[in-house]
Order: structure tokens, then C-alpha cells, then sequence
């Protein structure tokens, strides 16, 4: 069965892309912890990020860093965390979360609720930041 990121993928479900090549997507969370909270994934799923082959690992965290340099471009923090928990969805992904301070990369907290003009002005802001990085 195909996780809800397999389904982001294949253009089932919509998203706030920010970047996308032919291995990779990087989209924004819709239930964030952080205005500006992306997920970066690998196209192919896979449950457990350990289980990824060498090669598409390392090329998995490059791609991230980018994301990440363009999310902390575009989003007011001091830092952007990173956390790979793999609990939530079976299909490896990568947390990039915009800190103020570490209380902000708490899982165990709830989750914001953006409005959509909130997603959209952040989605604007990092996929702008992106395409000036790449």
C-alpha cells in the first residue's frame, strides 16, 4: 500500500512543493511545528531511512541541505533543526525545522494549525529563496 507520501509523489495528493528532481521532493508540512516546516524525501519509498542504498543517502542530504539553506534563508530563525524520526509515515523523510530555540523541534508538542494564506506566503518565500540557491 502506498504511503500519503508515495501519493504526494504521483500528483494523488496536492502540495506546497519547494523543490523536486528526479529522486527527491521537498514539500512543506501541513501540520508543521514551525511556520516554514519542510519535508524532504526520496521518490522512492522507503520505510526506514537506514535502508536506503549508500549512493542515494548521501544524495538524499545534499539535496536537503539546499532546502535547508533556502527554508533559513526565507524563514525569520536562527537556525533550521533537522530530525528523522520515521515513526509517522512509513516512507523515509527528513524534518527541516525553522529554531528560535530547541523547544521548537519538540515532537512531543502540538502542532500549529497555519491558515492557507499562512502556508502560501511561507511556500513563496522558501521556493523563492530555492530557486536563488540553485
Amino acid at each position: 500500500m502506498a504511503s500519503i507520501f508515495s501519493k504526494i509523489v504521483a500528483g494523488e495528493i496536492p502540495c506546497y512543493k519547494i523543490a523536486e528532481d528526479e529522486n527527491f521532493l521537498a514539500f512543506l508540512d501541513i501540520m508543521p511545528l514551525a511556520i516554514g516546516h519542510t519535508l524532504v524525501i526520496p521518490k522512492k519509498e522507503t520505510d526506514y531511512i537506514f535502508d536506503i542504498q549508500s549512493d542515494e543517502y548521501v544524495q538524499l542530504w545534499m539535496f536537503a541541505q539546499k532546502v535547508a539553506k533556502a527554508v533559513g534563508s526565507a524563514i525569520p530563525c536562527k537556525r533550521v533543526g533537522v530530525a528523522v524520526i520515521g515513526l509517522e509515515v512509513p516512507h523515509a523523510h527528513i524534518h527541516l525545522v525553522p529554531l528560535n530555540k530547541v523547544g521548537d523541534i519538540n515532537f512531543e508538542r502540538s502542532k500549529l494549525s497555519p491558515t492557507k494564506e499562512e502556508m502560501i506566503a511561507a511556500h513563496e518565500a522558501i521556493l523563492k529563496a530555492y530557486q536563488t540557491i540553485s
